[in-house]
């Protein structure tokens, strides 16, 4: 008998509705024709022991007792899954073969593969064990990735890095929640004081950003415009571009803060002689936009609709197991395997089907080009989130699931329509000793961007915004030109923005901004940023739960709370650095170049010294007298098992 083990319901649902009929709904799984089951987790089944599962003693909390590091991992079955835990432990015993079909993510490796070694699956049985990868819902998709199973073991790496993830998750987070709880107690702060890996170094961004702000005191800055004019009377400007000499009078970004020496370029400049000095004439071309991974889909949705991240996933969750109208949502990729490439012309026409304001758009696909998105070598278990074959008219769904439908549709259809083309010319200017500078980009055939026409207003540049056009006469190297008018612009610095959830989110991906150090910052350049695309939002939210960020419209602040828990922190904590690199390490260990222990035991290490730093600081500025107690669900009795 084959046992077909889902993440969830309606994935075994879909599994079973490719395979052999008549079939039979039982408790907790589905029997086929031909005698094979289909059961299902609920998400984890397990979850790691709590501190007084190891020691009662743990319970109370004490600094004495930290760090907490078990000797011996110890899983335990969740309350509320044990009945689906009971019914899967007696299928696996019966079983002469497995297949493993959690989501197709390190966290949906590890979820049933936690479940496997907690059962006992050993020898054959675990060594036969099959993989089903499965990004799409609908019936044809599912039967195509039945075709194409995988050994389990290829994925041993990809699931010990989940393992190092959770376990390091733990230990960092509950040793150093405690700790500084525990601090914050003695200053008369009656609330838990949380600290993660990720949620900690993201707090840190929005309270520098907050501080920045607060303290930042804008400036005047100053430009010199310079017009030019041809032997055949056509007229451009240029920007002024400082010398080295004009340094001691600009700021680090480079502008000019020194009003007399703006003046001073502008009246030199004025009723001369110009040369051009440099030329470069280039046509260019704009690939289409990739299709969207969750991050990307999040950023988006927030900028155009304000739809939050933690929104966007529920919905896209919605969108994907309900309607079958997207692919797997929680997707780090953009790419797209080669085999499904000829499906496009299906899947653009149940677009067209499925929403009236895209017919003009997949009328006018290409589906015989491909773009670079197709590239099976950026592929790994899951591809970019793009729409199936599925045919429904969105009209049927909610608003925001029909935003975000339509916003994956038109990256889709993006894919299908020839580059974006635009000469663009740069031209140099010399002006006594000065050098000025203009550039102009100039359209040629707007390829993707015609999508952005065509569209509605409340769909509009679902792709990258078009370019600004300026124009310039036509020049040639060594031309002679001259200066009949020059300008000074005084213009104010602008202190950074408050962050959004389109921001905020934006930072996490691209995390390698926010790094100090150098070295690190180029290897983070590679990695995923900070947080995965199935957490990002979750972290968001939490952050908002536990009072440490507010929100004023679609601003995010930092509350006094979370303010005092950041300059509290040892610096280390507060900072992306570490939790990125953890991220790195991780993924090699996916990879293969680095090992569970090579990860797990530096951290241990450094665990010991945070927290004995910990025990010496003085917690300020926390709100008194806080009602709001931490609660803690009743101790159940539960099936706990070392590993």
């Amino acid at each position: 008998m084959i046992l077909y083990i889902a993440e969830k319901p309606s994935l075994a649902k879909a599994i079973a509705a490719v395979l052999p009929k008549p079939q039979q709904k039982d408790n907790g799984f589905i029997r086929l024709a031909n005698g094979d089951l289909v059961s299902w987790c609920i998400g984890h089944l397990l979850e790691q022991a709590t501190p007084e599962q190891y020691n009662s003693e743990f319970k109370r909390w004490q600094m004495e007792h930290l760090p907490i590091i078990p000797e011996k991992w110890q899983l335990a079955v969740k309350s509320s899954a044990a009945k689906q835990f009971k019914i899967l432990q007696k299928l696996i015993k019966q079983a002469d073969k497995i297949v493993h079909a959690g989501d197709p993510d390190r966290e949906g490796q590890l979820l049933v593969d936690q479940v496997l070694a907690f059962c006992d699956v050993k020898g054959e049985k675990l060594a036969t064990t099959q993989r089903l990868l499965i990004n799409d819902l609908n019936p044809a998709a599912v039967k195509r990735a039945l075709t194409q199973l995988k050994a389990n073991k290829d994925f041993v790496p990809l699931s010990t890095s989940a393992l190092a993830r959770s376990r390091a998750d733990w230990l960092y987070g509950l040793n150093m929640t405690r700790a500084y709880t525990l601090q914050g107690q003695k200053a008369g702060y009656n609330g838990v004081l949380s600290v993660g890996r990720v949620q900690t170094p993201l707090l840190g961004l929005v309270v520098r950003r907050d501080e920045e702000i607060a303290n930042f005191i804008s400036k005047p800055f100053y430009q010199v415009v310079a017009t030019l004019n041809t032997a055949d009377n056509e007229q451009f400007t240029a920007l002024w571009l400082p010398s080295e000499a004009c340094l001691p009078y600009q700021d680090s970004d480079g502008r000019v803060l020194v009003k007399a020496l703006a003046e001073q370029v502008k009246s030199k400049i004025l009723n001369q002689p110009a040369k051009v000095s440099k030329l470069e004439q280039k046509n260019k071309k704009q690939a289409p936009p990739l299709p969207y991974n969750l991050s990307a889909l999040q950023i988006d949705a927030a900028k155009r609709y304000g739809i939050s991240a933690q929104q966007t996933l529920d919905s896209c969750q919605q969108l994907y197991e309900r309607h079958k109208l997207i692919t797997y949502p929680r997707s780090d990729c953009r790419y797209l395997p080669l085999s499904q490439f000829n499906d496009a012309a299906d899947i653009c026409q149940s677009i067209a089907t499925n929403s009236d304001e895209l017919i003009t758009q997949v009328k006018n696909c290409q589906t015989s080009l491909r773009s670079k998105a197709w590239d099976d070598s950026k592929v790994t278990a899951h591809h970019a989130i793009i729409p199936t074959a599925k045919r429904l008219a969105i009209g049927k769904l909610s608003l925001t699931e029909q935003r975000l439908y339509l916003l994956i549709a038109l990256q889709y259809l993006a894919q299908f329509y020839p580059a974006y083309c635009y000469s663009e010319t740069k031209v140099e200017v010399s002006i006594l000793t000065g050098t000025f500078r203009a550039t102009a980009k100039v359209e040629q055939s707007k390829g993707w961007k015609q999508l952005l026409q065509q569209t509605t207003n409340h769909i509009q540049q679902a792709c990258s915004e078009d370019y600004s056009i300026s124009q310039l006469p036509k020049l040639v190297l060594g031309q002679d030109l001259h200066c009949i008018n020059s300008t000074v612009l005084e213009k104010q610095t602008q202190a950074p923005q408050h962050f959004t959830d389109a921001s905020l989110l934006a930072a996490m991906t691209g995390i390698s901004r926010y790094v100090q150090d150098k070295e690190t910052r180029a290897i983070l350049r590679d990695t995923d940023g900070l947080g995965t695309e199935a957490t990002r939002a979750r972290i968001i939210e939490l952050l908002f739960k536990r009072q440490f960020l507010q929100r004023k419209g679609k601003q995010i602040f930092a509350t006094e709370t979370g303010k005092s828990l950041i300059n509290t922190l040892p610096l280390k904590a507060t900072l992306p650095d570490m939790t990125a690199l953890w991220e790195a390490n991780l993924n090699n260990i996916s990879h293969k170049r680095s090992s569970y222990q090579a990860f797990m035991q530096p951290l241990c290490e450094e665990l010991q010294a945070l927290i004995a730093e910990a025990a010496t600081i003085t917690m300020v500025n926390l709100p008194k007298n806080t009602t709001k107690r931490w609660t803690k669900k009743k101790a159940v009795k539960s099936k706990v098992k070392r590993n």
